[in-house]
């Protein structure tokens, strides 16, 4: 019996989300993957992975068994690299995933500079802006504005803090006026994103004071770079993480609103798997975001900037 071929196997599978993908991976057929599968889940006892023709996931056992096999896998991959220089040198391909606004302003412009840095590090990044489990995704690395992660084996490290901006562009506030206080939103058209925590009101907070105000959007999307785009062609009035807007406010194509009240603050963290001992890939990418993100500046309010 080949325990460590089974348990390969099963890591690869949970990654790819596919028999036969795990099984090329290893060298295998898709009837021997079967086998191995088959065998494994006999002794364990339980059933790991539910399948049909179309499709597979894991069950909650499987879940639960995915962990210790994870990092028996990665115990022993990090100890063969040990005894030789990709101990200390990042190598690999790593998946990465993000929304589609973090992808464009915060990662993609600084591809560059990390594979001059780790040029044998291959960045697979999967952009979209719905949360997916690291599982369905076979990610390493999840960049995230959400404070905890459901899966107690996730890790989850604080990269930066962003405002949330109110603005419209020149053209919309030459149409239908600039808005004289926080009350007078109501009566605009308001661009809203649909996967924000609560898209019906705003809580805003200036010193003391504070507002809960009902809001409805007259234009909705669950992507910032469309809300962003609507925006600067006059479509409305937007609220959006201030690392989406920043330069489109600097340069002038978006207007900042009520600068004197702010919003709830919100977190960007990196997520990715606990493990003993962690990948160089992985250690190398989270360093490496967290020093450049360090060098931004996405709290302060545009009215205070030289």
């Amino acid at each position: 019996m080949d325990r460590w071929t089974q348990t390969r196997l099963y890591v690869g599978i949970a990654r790819l989300g596919s028999i036969s993908k795990a099984a090329d991976d290893l060298g295998l057929s898709n009837a021997a993957a079967s086998r191995y599968l088959n065998d494994l889940e006999r002794r364990v006892g339980v059933r790991l992975i539910e399948r049909t023709t179309r499709r597979l996931w894991l069950t909650e056992a499987g879940t639960t068994y995915l962990r210790y096999c994870e990092a028996a896998v990665s115990a022993l991959e990090e100890g063969d690299a040990a005894i030789s220089d990709a101990s200390v040198e990042p190598m690999g391909e790593l998946r990465v995933t993000t929304s589609v606004s973090f992808a464009v302003n915060h990662v993609a412009p600084r591809l560059a500079e990390f594979s001059t840095r780790y040029p044998k590090v291959k960045i697979k990044l999967l952009v979209e802006n719905k949360y997916q489990s690291f599982i369905e995704a076979g990610t390493d690395v999840a960049i995230r504005t959400r404070q905890f992660e459901p899966d107690s084996g996730i890790t989850v490290r604080r990269l930066a803090d962003t405002r949330l901006v109110i603005a419209a562009a020149p053209s919309y506030l030459a149409e239908r006026g600039t808005p004289s206080s926080v009350e007078d939103l109501a009566r605009h058209r308001l661009l809203l994103y649909t996967l924000a925590t609560t898209t019906s009101e705003l809580h805003l907070r200036r010193g003391a004071e504070q507002r809960r105000l009902p809001v409805e959007g007259a234009f909705e999307s669950n992507d910032g770079q469309v809300i962003r785009t609507a925006a600067i062609n006059g479509a409305g009035v937007l609220i959006q993480p201030q690392y989406i807007v920043d330069n489109d406010i600097r340069e002038g194509r978006l207007v900042a609103l009520f600068e004197d009240w702010d919003l709830p603050m919100l977190t960007i963290n990196l997520a990715y798997q606990s493990k003993l001992l962690q990948p160089a890939k992985i250690r190398a990418f989270t360093q490496f975001m967290i020093e450049s993100l360090a060098a931004c500046d996405l709290t302060s309010r545009f009215d205070r900037r030289s």
